[in-house]
């Protein structure tokens, strides 16, 4: 099927609403896995993992940290009838150049005149500077570690719409839409299929034989983004930083050099790790990336994939389909909404290993 050809109908399923998970399992490491193995479908547990990975596997993880990039804070003004004041939530999606200026969803964004003050907690506030394609630029009255310490402070980690829709986000959201292993900070979703991870399941797959890269791609909240165009090629999707280094590409070469398979946990590292082996064999690369996976995409870098449950009619169905074929991709969720696996950030996961993959 031909790029031009497809339409995001192609994408689309329908999901009960119960199936929507709000909350993780607990532990992290007990969700449910569905294996698919070439056109074989197995349901297991993430604890399953060091079953079905070998030694020589190496599972790539993105160590982007999710900051509480949600705020609500208050805008004040004189009126006739005195002082008033306005509840705004903004949440913000990326720095700018400059430092203190973030760009960020703001609403309701009509109760905001330019040089106005959002007043978020007692140290930390920021002046609203512009809009610009439906987004505001708001530059805050902190910088560096100090910006840091009051955002942590203030702000809530910024959940799915589903999820959010749903329930506020709360201090248990703190930890667990956060990975064990998270370490630069700029992420304002979390790679979630990541999630499942735990310090007794990373060491298992240790004492297996299966090896770890780090990578980071800094996730933007575009990825919630509906895509609006019925032939999908003519989708732009949203560009977010990313890093490989030199160390992460000469692991990941080594491993497929020795025969072993690379297997990126999340769309996001694998989105990053396509995009540095774009040549066709992976290198180092740093930059913004703006990658979309489609059916028909050949894959040079990745073997397989671990991720979650994605939405209907989203690039990460289209992804999926691309790296298992689109009718594949079809039997396994109706499997999964079958067996009634949980969906989304929260959700189960799967483990997808292409026909030509499988041993």
């Amino acid at each position: 099927m031909k790029l031009s050809a497809m339409k995001l109908s192609d994408f689309d399923f329908d999901l009960p609403e119960a199936l929507i998970a709000v909350r993780p399992a607990q532990p992290r490491s007990s969700a449910r896995l569905l294996v698919a193995q070439g056109d074989t479908l197995y349901d297991a547990r993430v604890t399953d993992l060091v079953d079905w990975l070998r030694p020589g596997d190496r599972l790539v993880l993105n160590d982007t940290r999710v900051i509480p990039a949600r705020l609500t804070g208050l805008r004040h003004r004189d009126s006739a009838q005195g002082p008033v004041a306005a509840r705004i939530e903004a949440t913000l999606l990326e720095p700018q150049a400059e430092g203190t200026l973030w760009s960020a969803l703001v609403k309701p964004l009509k109760k905001l005149q330019l040089g106005e003050q959002i007043i978020f907690s007692d140290v930390l506030s920021a002046t609203f500077e512009g809009v610009n394609e439906g987004l505001a630029y708001l530059r805050f009255n902190l910088a560096g570690d100090d910006f840091d310490a009051a955002l942590n402070a203030a702000g809530a980690m910024p959940l799915p719409p589903y999820i959010a829709a749903k329930r506020a986000a709360d201090a248990q959201d703190l930890t667990d839409y956060q990975t064990v292993w998270a370490k630069n900070a700029g992420a304002v979703a979390a790679p979630t299929a990541s999630l499942h991870f735990d310090e007794a399941l990373l060491e298992a797959l240790r004492a297996r034989g299966v090896t770890f890269t780090y990578v980071t791609l800094h996730v933007g909240a575009g990825t919630f983004l509906p895509v609006k165009v019925d032939d999908i090629s003519e989708h732009k999707m949203h560009a977010e930083w990313g890093q490989v280094s030199a160390q992460a590409s000469a692991e990941i070469a080594a491993t497929k050099a020795a025969g072993g398979r690379i297997i990126p946990v999340g769309t996001t590292a694998l989105r990053l790790l396509e995009t540095a082996g774009r040549s066709g064999t992976i290198t180092a690369w740093e930059g913004d990336t703006d990658i979309f996976i489609t059916p028909g995409f050949r894959f040079n870098v990745a073997d397989a994939l671990m991720t979650n449950f994605h939405l209907p009619r989203s690039t990460l169905m289209m992804l999926v389909s691309a790296l298992m074929g689109a009718e594949a991709i079809r039997t396994i969720y109706a499997h999964a909404i079958r067996e009634n696996y949980r969906f989304f950030s929260y959700g189960d996961a799967s483990l997808l290993i292409p026909p030509q993959v499988t041993p």
